[in-house]
């Protein structure tokens, strides 16, 4: 079974989980702090990760770390049973198809924002209400700022790009000119 296979598989084992208990947008949460830690951490992700490190020995370090955290029951056992089935180094990917199940399931959309320079909060309101109009979902902005762009906005969401920048336009304009 490929890694996204079992991170998928986990992933709505969770879910349902978080579903059942009322625990889903938590769960996300802590989710992705693990993740966060463990990607940040790297003698913590290679110990758990080691083959040849006795599974009791990483237990221990995986319970230690969620009381330092603070994580909830439910979470606790949950990464318990990563480190025990070997699957601890799959949490990112976990983590993000998680994360994406959770989102279909609240029937939420997250688009990223990029612009030439920082929106102000009236425009970013404009087009978040406009990619809830088109997509008839609540949309979550993730706003970027690249100087390179020159001017307008590109919102990336769902796999398409809307790309409305100055750049784009140039080089589309660039490309007519060059045909003739």
């Amino acid at each position: 079974m490929s890694n996204s296979a079992v991170s998928i598989r986990y992933a709505k084992a969770l879910l349902a989980i978080g579903k059942e208990q009322g625990q889903v947008e938590p769960y996300a949460d802590e989710l992705l702090s693990v993740a966060t830690v463990m990607s940040e951490q790297d003698l913590l992700r290679l110990l758990l990760d080691s083959p040849t490190f006795p599974v009791e020995k990483k237990s221990a370090i995986m319970n230690d770390v969620a009381a330092a955290m603070k994580l909830s029951d439910g979470m606790i056992t949950f990464l318990g049973l990563l480190v025990e089935k070997g699957r601890i180094s799959q949490l990112p990917q976990i983590s993000e198809n998680y994360r994406k199940f959770a989102d279909d399931l609240s029937g939420i959309v997250r688009a990223t924002l990029t612009s030439a320079h920082s929106l102000d909060d009236k425009t970013n309101e404009a087009i978040r209400s406009g990619l809830e109009k088109q997509t008839g979902k609540k949309v979550v902005l993730n706003l970027s700022v690249d100087p390179e762009m020159i001017g307008g906005v590109k919102a990336e969401m769902g796999g398409k790009l809307f790309d409305g920048s100055v750049k784009t336009q140039l080089k589309q304009i660039a490309a007519t000119l060059a045909k003739g």
